[in-house]
């Protein structure tokens, strides 16, 4: 698929869009327009379901609603407030070092940049597109599992990993797009074109979709 036809898919599924449900990290993005709040709940986002993602958010920020309110939790208080995410007790960990480091090293401001966030544990490119991006509204190209997919299976892109592809549609996009695109693949990959078994009956760029590597679907 060249680039001039994405783009075209990428126009009608964003007329889409509001059908479908929107990332939770995007959700708390645009109410709060907070970077401490983006970087933490998508720290709980990785590996954890959106509705688990955002209840234990809002848990999260009613206790602790900036960096010097969170580093006075202690770790069990922090666990028992994120569970059930996925790695929990991990995650508890993580916060806490993190939220001291910003405190401490950073005037208790988050990083703007993908590289100063990057420094810190456990925060790896995708988290650290979305905190520039949605955080910081400044571009940057996030990319998840389902942008991974979809671009695959469209044939825009044949790359091994994520990262591999978040340096392919920097070269191949302009950066005016970026941000659409990890906001609408991510609703369309988590509603429509499904990881196993996508409803290409419903999909509404199925007629321009080689639909590489998909093997049953509805």
């Amino acid at each position: 698929m060249k680039t001039e036809v994405f783009l075209n898919v990428m126009g009608v599924l964003k007329e889409e869009y509001p059908k479908w449900e929107a990332p939770v990290v995007t959700l708390i993005a645009e109410l709060t327009n907070d970077p401490y709040k983006v970087l933490f709940s998508t720290i709980l986002s990785l590996r954890t379901k959106d509705e688990v993602t955002e209840v234990a958010s809002k848990r999260l920020f009613g206790l602790a609603p900036n960096i010097d309110e969170l580093v006075k939790l202690d770790i069990e208080t922090l666990e028992k407030t994120i569970y059930p995410v996925g790695f929990y007790k991990n995650k508890a960990k993580q916060i806490v070092e993190i939220a001291k480091t910003i405190q401490t090293k950073y005037n208790k401001k988050i990083p703007d940049t993908i590289d100063e966030l990057l420094k810190f544990k456990g925060v790896g490119r995708k988290t650290a597109n979305l905190v520039v991006s949605l955080g910081h509204n400044k571009e940057a190209m996030c990319v998840d599992i389902h942008v991974h997919r979809i671009t695959n299976r469209m044939d825009f892109l044949r790359t091994k990993t994520p990262d591999d592809t978040e340096f392919a549609i920097r070269k191949k996009v302009k950066p005016t797009y970026w941000r659409d695109i990890n906001d609408v693949l991510v609703g369309f990959g988590q509603t429509i074109c499904r990881p196993v078994s996508p409803y290409c009956s419903k999909c509404p760029v199925e007629e321009s979709c080689p639909k590489k590597g998909v093997g049953k679907r509805r």
